[in-house]
């Protein structure tokens, strides 16, 4: 591990994407489905996750790539919002 880079990083480069794909599916559609400000609240809190993540992983990643995890990030923050209202 370089000394530049995060412990949560290197973990989280180590997870089958496969568990992670299919454990943020059902948190999205917990989030859909859930009554409510608790949906909202827990789509802002996935929104959060990611946006620490794009933040984290800016410098490595493609200009196609950046515009396309800001429009999803921006539709998350969209719709977590709309189900807060």
């Amino acid at each position: 591990m370089q000394r530049t880079q995060s412990p949560l990083l290197a973990r989280l480069a180590r997870a089958n994407p496969t568990s992670v794909f299919l454990a943020t599916l059902v948190l999205v559609l917990v989030a859909f489905f859930a009554p409510g400000p608790v949906g909202g609240v827990l789509l802002l809190a996935l929104a959060a996750a990611l946006a620490w993540l794009a933040a984290a992983t800016w410098p490595v990643q493609a200009p196609r790539a950046r515009v396309v995890r800001l429009l999803v990030l921006t539709l998350l923050v969209a719709v977590a919002l709309a189900k807060l209202l």
